[in-house]
Formats: structure tokens, sequence, C-alpha cells
């Protein structure tokens, strides 16, 4: 369940910063370099600050038995 909420948050923080260089300002374009370059560095470490604050949450990563494939 975590990896799936922190590819989502990751996605959406993506595509809004993406619009927002295009409809408010070309400096937006910062924020998804930001968003890649800390994906890029939690697959060489597996370290994920976003992965922490669902940690202290309560999201767990188990995943039920009727969601399974």
């Amino acid at each position: 369940m975590k990896n799936r909420i922190v590819r989502g948050v990751a996605g959406s923080f993506v595509l809004i910063s993406l619009l927002l260089a295009v409809y408010v300002n070309i400096n937006w374009l910062w924020f998804t370099a930001f968003v890649g370059a800390n994906l890029l560095q939690s697959s060489l470490t597996h370290w994920c600050l976003m992965d922490k604050i669902l940690e202290k949450l309560g999201v767990s990563d188990e995943v039920k038995s009727a969601q399974k494939c």
C-alpha cells in the first residue's frame, strides 16, 4: 500500500508542477527536477522520506488477500 501511495504522490507532484510551469511560471520545472532527483536517490539508497512519513501515519505495506493478483 505504501508503495502505491508514494508512486501516486510522486506522479501527482510531477504532473501538477508541469501544469504550473506551463500556466504560471517556468521555474516550477525545478520542482519537477527535485521530485525526479528524489526518485533516483531512493532507487539507489532504498531510503524515501515519504515512506518514513507514511510509516509514522500508520500506513502499512500489507496487501490483503483479496487485493493480490
